[in-house]
């Protein structure tokens, strides 16, 4: 009996802590979508209020209908899905080098890949501002692609190359003795098993593109080329601060990796599981 009461208890405590983290997490979400259907007079009043009282849709209308904003949307969108793009391509051919090839410097070049993920990114900005320039890419979607490819693509390959470790080389060597060539076996062998993998990749560095702000401040000034986190921060004025319009638009921002986490969901559990078994 003493046994049976110590076991609810401990599982009362489980759910307690469970309950408290999901609470923890989920409260900002809750407050920014909250205040984003309050009032300009009733999100700044004091005390607060925690459900609108007067619920309005103002915000999102003024934001979306908002010049601008929806450049902004776009552009986040092709920067963030040209990354992802290009993250996973070089990567998956990285990874299948380090995979299936033996070459010299081949530990010392992934354990340098793996060396540069500790490197804070905010000192790489000065660096990457100056070659941009020498290049002449400055102000350019194409710099802000190349920067934040450089910042996801290390990882990117370590995490292609555990998942290529998973499918067996006589997959390979099969396809080989049948007359296919290492890219063939990529291809039509390889992307096949390690799908789920490729499109973890690709969903983690489409993210941290979408909420970039500092390498977006550094590499782009002109207005047609903001991306939506910079404009956001336009809405910060000297005297003002719209916080209903921020929480609307941060709540369209966060729309976008909400619905790929949704639509991609049975990728990323098939990703989890399978690297979680090797053979």
């Amino acid at each position: 009996m003493q046994q049976r009461q110590q076991g609810i208890t401990y599982w009362i405590g489980i759910a307690a802590a469970l309950l408290a983290m999901a609470a923890y997490n989920l409260l900002p979400f809750f407050w920014m979508i909250s205040s984003s259907l309050k009032t300009d007079i009733e999100v700044t009043s004091f005390p607060a209020t925690i459900l609108p009282k007067g619920l309005t849709t103002a915000a999102y209308s003024r934001i979306w209908n908002q010049e601008g904003f929806v450049l902004y949307f776009l552009n986040s969108v092709k920067v963030s899905g040209s990354t992802a793009l290009l993250s996973a391509l070089v990567g998956v051919f990285c990874a299948y080098g380090f995979s299936r090839f033996r070459f010299g410097g081949r530990k010392f070049l992934m354990t340098l890949l793996l060396a540069s993920q500790v490197i804070p990114g905010v000192l790489l900005v000065g660096p990457y501002f100056k070659m941009m320039t020498l290049a002449g890419l400055y102000d350019t979607h194409f710099a802000l692609i190349l920067a934040q490819t450089t910042l996801t693509l290390p990882f990117s390959v370590w995490m292609l190359k555990g998942y290529i470790d998973t499918v067996p080389i006589e997959i390979d060597q099969a396809a080989e003795i049948d007359g296919a060539s290492p890219l063939q076996c990529l291809i039509y062998c390889i992307l096949p098993n390690i799908l789920p993998g490729l499109v973890a990749t690709m969903i983690f560095a489409f993210l941290l593109a979408w909420g970039d702000l500092l390498w977006a401040l550094c590499l782009i000034n002109s207005p047609d080329k903001l991306t939506m986190t910079l404009g956001v921060t336009n809405l910060v004025g000297q005297f003002r601060v719209l916080w209903s319009d921020i929480m609307a638009a941060t709540v369209i921002g966060c729309a976008i990796p909400a619905g790929a986490y949704i639509f991609l969901q049975k990728y990323l559990v098939k990703s989890a599981a399978s690297s979680a078994v090797k053979g």
